[in-house]
């Protein structure tokens, strides 16, 4: 006597054709389900890495957006204390300006200039043949803006701190740093704007 044959869920379609479907549809719902799970995951991602910088405001709300970009502005001078090294760029409307004379020809940079010191903890070269110092890591930028109207009390210049911490590749802002944090030694440079560092030859 031969084995009765088990009837198909579907008329005329076989077993193995609706598990194979069934198996399918699971496939595409687990797919489904990995892929909202990828892009969420994407998303954390991003917004833990993006520490934003540019979301950060000092004290006084200069923010550090102000300066986005910064990163590839020209240099304009260099300095260097007995530990830190600095380079001194400015954004595109200021190097313009300084390329037109000022403030050696007596006239002041214009609204929206804007100029940022970045500074970096140096070291003794140990590949280079002759003693020279090189950057060891990132600490600082600070920055200044003109706006005569938000600093009227400082010709027109705003200053902040941004601390950079290499250990957890933050940047802060400075707590103690005011709008008018850099104001009382730049006023030493008074005649010249304000700024330190003229537009050096290259």
């Amino acid at each position: 006597m031969s084995e009765p044959r088990t009837k198909s869920v579907v008329p005329g379609q076989p077993r193995e054709k609706i598990e194979a479907c069934g198996a399918a549809k699971r496939l595409t719902g687990f797919t489904t389900v990995a892929a909202a799970l990828a892009v969420l995951v994407a998303g954390v991602t991003v917004a833990v890495y993006a520490q934003d910088k540019y979301s950060l405001i000092s004290p006084d709300g200069i923010a550090f957006a102000d300066f986005k970009g910064y990163e590839d502005w020209a240099v304009v001078s260099s300095a260097r204390q007995d530990e830190i090294l600095k380079v001194i760029v400015a954004n595109p409307k200021m190097i313009t300006a300084y390329k037109a004379g000022i403030p050696v020809n007596g006239r002041t940079f214009p609204e929206g200039s804007m100029i940022v010191k970045l500074q970096w903890k140096q070291k003794k070269s140990t590949e280079a043949q002759f003693a020279v110092d090189v950057p060891d890591f990132f600490t600082q930028a600070f920055v200044m803006e003109k706006d005569s109207k938000r600093f009227p009390k400082t010709a027109g210049w705003g200053y902040a701190v941004f601390n950079y911490d290499p250990a957890s590749e933050k940047f802060t802002p400075e707590a103690k740093s005011r709008s008018d944090c850099g104001n009382a030694c730049h006023t030493a440079v008074k005649a010249k704007d304000y700024i330190f560092h003229p537009y050096e030859k290259r």
